[in-house]
């Protein structure tokens, strides 16, 4: 459906022809009217083709219960449009108004602890009250109605970021709705206990009104309950997305809708592959937290998001051109890295590059964060990088509409592993999901090797290697998954804590790894997590943390490594298992990215898998693939600070520069490259 988006997004010369959409947040209504001309001056020298306008307007739009003022949105949508800029226009519902908290403060959420979230913020809302819904609604019917036909309007953006602040809300309000959601989830409270396993600590249920959130308890509430809250939490804030949503097509059918996820960091409340198919397009916000693997990870979280969008194109909804301002201290970004952190976007995917925000506020909790325009003017440094990279994304405009070609080694995501490995009362409160995968991710960009993130909705076949870290939740029907995978040609690697519970959280008896043991020709009677700073030495010269299992190897399972230090010395720790024409490999211990660079080749043999680059840039460069009717598009980004050279690559060069008698191309500093060649 983005496609549809490009189409209905025209120039101020009215052509249609695709291209990469660039724009930002609009936010008017903080500048006085005599700014908005030289918004749409300046939004024009900068390339600018698309905004999001009303995101936090609600008190503006209505500023009393029965009161509507649209007249300086009319105009701004005029100016756009005026423009040759589309409009992506929010339903305004993120933040309710002064008036409405109010007259009915029972919207407001509640936390664990029974403390309320007053206003003064944003999101200070519960997604179950049926007050809020049905005054959001309301806004929401009014603004489809007033702009169903405006020429600006592109697309449809529901809310903003979606749970960002209010995801677990545990209200009165939210009791009602969860006990509801258990009884269609279940049907009967005796599946329920069961379930549960209500008859630990005496909490078995005779009445669906006994039920409460996991709310503050003397003790570690029932695991089962809280991952039931979680996947309740997640399907609440859907349901709102739907109910506004229902509305803006039922008035507007043609015009695509979305919200911004926010696939980054340690964001995980909502099961964003769930809500991928309830959108017409994936859109995404991503802002880089400083470290050691930030601009992996940023790769790492556009991948993801192309991997919801299922290879399709998304919209990068938000991320910021310089510094940011809710970091304990907000550096700015370097020179190169704003044109850098977006092309990487579009590398994954992105056909829209969008920043928080087009001018920078001068009042407010975000006036330090930066934007396109900001506290400097026009004439500054970022606004002329700002410029450049305008004139680039037009230049990619033949990449517009291709999708994620399929990569060989995919590494699988799940959202409820995520979940329910990480609660409490576990062998050890220091795992971290998302650092494993981004940790085995990092390592195949340290190789060289093209790496997709799937989740479990994807067509898992596609890929000659899977790797699985953390899989702690595998029902039966995943693991049937899995072993058809593996006896099929595909070669699967997976790690500890994985295969442990069911989709109930309940233990797999008869020996970990649970519901893949018999795979993986393993059996473990006991976990042996390690103590925070504590290692372990392996043979083949790598060191874990984290973690560490005394495996008992089933006959034609091979042992690829053995502890060497530890309470295991001697036992194995990595493990590989030949089933039908694939096999099953799993990694006991935390390796972390050295070591995992140390041990991938030799997993990734069985499939033959090795880097696509020459031998001298691999793990210099990052390589991802589009391709489209416009030809098959190499992106190559430099990850380190220096120039680097790459020859032997065939294909018409879209970006970058060709250097010296071999025509090498050359990528400077952190800079991206990309070429043309054609499909097959």
């Amino acid at each position: 459906m983005i496609s549809t988006l490009l189409s209905r997004t025209s120039g101020a010369d009215g052509d249609r022809a695709p291209r990469l959409l660039y724009g930002a947040d609009y936010n008017p209504e903080q500048w006085p009217r005599s700014v908005w001309e030289e918004d749409v001056r300046l939004m024009r020298e900068a390339g600018v083709n698309i905004v999001s306008v009303g995101i936090f307007s609600w008190a503006r739009l209505q500023p009393a219960p029965d009161t509507w003022d649209f007249g300086w949105l009319d105009e701004v949508l005029d100016l756009l449009h005026a423009g040759g800029i589309g409009v992506d226009l929010a339903t305004a519902t993120a933040s309710p108004p002064p008036w409405l908290t109010t007259a009915h403060p029972e919207i407001l959420p509640v936390t664990a602890d029974g403390t309320t979230l007053w206003p003064g913020a944003r999101q200070h809302w519960r997604p179950t009250s049926p007050v809020f819904r049905a005054h959001a609604l309301r806004l929401v019917r009014e603004l489809a109605t007033r702009y169903a036909g405006h020429p600006a309007l592109v697309a449809w953006h529901v809310n903003n970021e979606l749970g960002c602040h209010n995801v677990y809300d545990f209200s009165d309000d939210a009791a009602r709705a969860f006990q509801d959601w258990l009884r269609a989830r279940y049907t009967t409270l005796d599946a329920l206990n069961s379930a549960w396993g209500t008859a630990f600590w005496s909490q078995r249920y005779t009445e669906w009104e006994q039920i409460l959130p996991p709310r503050q308890a003397a003790s570690h509430p029932n695991p089962t309950q809280q991952l039931d809250f979680k996947r309740f939490s997640s399907d609440a804030l859907k349901e709102h997305l739907r109910a506004e949503r229902d509305i803006l097509r039922e008035i507007t059918p043609d015009v695509p809708v979305t919200t911004n996820f926010m696939v980054m960091g340690n964001t995980k409340g909502m099961n964003y592959p769930d809500w991928a198919q309830e959108i017409d397009f994936v859109s995404n916000d991503h802002y880089v937290h400083p470290g050691p693997q930030d601009r992996d990870e940023l790769s790492f979280s556009a991948n993801l998001t192309s991997g919801i969008s299922g290879g399709r194109p998304w919209f990068l909804m938000e991320h910021s051109t310089s510094a940011v301002n809710w970091q304990p201290v907000n550096v700015a970004k370097r020179p190169g890295d704003l044109a850098r952190d977006s092309l990487l976007h579009v590398a994954h995917g992105a056909d829209a590059v969008c920043y928080f925000q087009w001018r920078q506020s001068v009042a407010g909790a975000e006036k330090y964060h930066s934007a396109m325009v900001p506290h400097a003017g026009a004439d500054s440094d970022l606004f002329r990088a700002v410029t450049e990279l305008g004139s680039t994304l037009k230049a990619l405009a033949p990449v517009a509409g291709s999708e994620r070609e399929a990569a060989r080694v995919g590494i699988l995501y799940d959202w409820e592993s995520w979940w329910a490995s990480e609660q409490d009362s576990h062998p050890s409160s220091l795992l971290d999901y998302r650092q494993e995968a981004l940790d085995w991710y990092s390592a195949l960009l340290a190789l060289g090797v093209r790496t997709d993130l799937v989740t479990t909705r994807a067509d898992l076949h596609r890929h000659q290697v899977l790797v699985a870290p953390v899989l702690h939740m595998v029902p039966a029907d995943l693991a049937k998954t899995l072993t058809r995978y593996t006896e099929q040609g595909g070669h699967l690697i997976t790690t500890y804590f994985s295969g442990v519970v069911d989709e109930h959280d309940h233990i797999w008896l008869g020996g970990y790894p649970g519901a893949l043991r018999e795979l993986l020709g393993i059996r473990i009677e006991e976990f042996g997590p390690l103590l925070d700073g504590d290692t372990v030495e392996l043979d083949d010269a790598t060191t874990g943390s984290l973690w560490t299992d005394r495996i008992t190897v089933a006959p034609g399972t091979d042992v690829l490594a053995r502890y060497r230090t530890g309470v295991h010395a001697g036992r194995a720790a990595v493990t590989r298992k030949a089933t039908g024409a694939g096999s099953a490999a799993y990694v006991s211990t935390r390796l972390g990215v050295a070591g995992l660079t140390s041990l991938l080749p030799r997993l990734l043999a069985p499939a033959g898998v090795e880097s696509e680059l020459p031998a001298e840039v691999r793990g210099l460069i990052e390589t991802t693939v589009r391709s489209g009717p416009g030809g098959r598009f190499l992106f190559l980004a430099n990850r380190t600070d220096t120039a680097v050279p790459v020859r032997g690559l065939a294909g018409e060069v879209l970006l970058g520069t060709a250097e010296g008698d071999d025509r090498a191309l050359v990528l400077g500093p952190r800079a991206v490259a990309v070429l043309r060649q054609p499909v097959g």
